[in-house]
């Protein structure tokens, strides 16, 4: 009987001792629990940003700078956390973990956003920018403005445009210089109607694999070809599984910066007008980081000597866009009236421009 009493005691006191600490706190102001998708200790905001591809990548590069400003703009109020390499979420659900709060921000690739937007396949279509000054000019007019406008219905709010720079082509089975090249080839592209049309004109067969998984898919021979800037060639080190380069300058690689919409909302103004300051820095700087890192990288790739080079003369360049005009019209359904108008207008504002201003030269 005075076991049963003393147990009875003893639970009456943790309880008493539970009510006055959680008054006390409560007089205090001082919460018991934290968010922890948004606040860490200290009432530090987090935000884990994932993206797929490395550090040293013009991506993994801006990244780094973006929460560097961030600390430093919030007085270390808000931590930028990175998770590189599709360390947390790779292509194929990314999207979907930002819009399920799962994780605060992305920067996908504009051809991952076009499976939840299609609008913003856009931005694929082959020799749509003639060079980086187009490319900027994109971001920052009608088009830019249209495609972050298409975000917000999903639950997604658009930050910026991060460039990474022109795609290259490259092969396991021969330099690709003319149209006919690509017959029968099979080439690993990112998920887009625009990209899987631009094969189909060159007769090839396309496979989308994700980018953690190229480097395995071009060594097994499950693809013989693929798409990619410079600085992706570089990094993930394809001039090991990819013997043949052409420098076609063909199409544009860029990212879109997402965040959660609900995760922005609930954030405090000051912390919003820090974030947004931080990321306009970011993007002028990630831009022009972007054409450098590729150059340097282009430099590099040079030196190893391991893949044969051929450089689209403007005669070849002209071949390719001709094979590959008719993709606009099979997707102007998808992209929209406006958004190829504004495409139009930026081609003929600057058709009498050079193309891409990096100084590719391998004599």
């Amino acid at each position: 009987m005075r076991t049963f009493w003393g147990i009875g005691i003893f639970i009456l006191i943790g309880l008493i001792t539970a009510i006055g600490i959680g008054f006390f706190s409560q007089f205090n102001n001082t919460p018991s629990a934290y968010d922890d998708e948004q606040i860490g200790l200290g009432q530090q905001t987090i935000i884990k940003f994932s993206y797929v591809v490395a550090e040293n990548t013009p991506k993994g590069l801006a990244a780094q700078e973006f929460a560097r400003l961030v600390k430093d703009k919030t007085n270390d109020s808000v931590r930028v956390e990175l998770f590189p390499n599709a360390s947390l979420y790779n292509e194929t659900d990314e999207v979907e973990a930002l819009q399920r709060g799962r994780v605060q921000m992305i920067a996908p690739s504009f051809s991952n956003i076009s499976e939840v937007v299609p609008e913003w396949m856009v931005m694929d279509l082959p020799f749509a920018f003639q060079n980086e000054a187009a490319v900027e000019q994109a971001f920052q007019s009608t088009i830019g403005d249209i495609l972050l406008r298409k975000l917000e219905p999903e639950g997604i709010i658009g930050l910026g445009f991060w460039g990474n720079g022109f795609q290259q082509m490259t092969s396991n089975r021969g330099l690709l210089v003319h149209p006919e090249d690509f017959r029968d080839l099979r080439f690993r592209i990112l998920p887009s109607k625009v990209i899987e049309a631009q094969f189909h004109h060159l007769k090839a067969t396309t496979i989308s694999i994700p980018f953690n998984q190229v480097y395995r898919s071009m060594e097994s021979g499950k693809v013989d070809a693929g798409e990619n800037t410079i600085s992706n060639i570089y990094s993930k080190k394809l001039y090991e599984v990819q013997k043949h380069l052409t420098l076609s300058n063909h199409a544009y690689l860029g990212y879109g910066v997402l965040m959660n919409k609900s995760f922005w909302e609930k954030l405090p103004q000051n912390q919003r007008k820090a974030i947004a300051e931080a990321m306009q820095e970011t993007t002028a700087w990630a831009n022009q980081n972007a054409i450098s890192t590729n150059r340097k990288q282009w430099e590099e790739l040079i030196k190893k000597n391991q893949m044969g080079i051929h450089i689209l003369s403007p005669e070849e360049r002209r071949e390719w866009q001709q094979t590959l005009e008719p993709v606009y019209q099979e997707v102007e359904p998808y992209i929209g009236k406006e958004l190829m108008e504004a495409v139009y207008e930026l081609r003929n504002r600057f058709s009498d421009q050079p193309p891409p201003a990096l100084d590719y030269n391998n004599d």
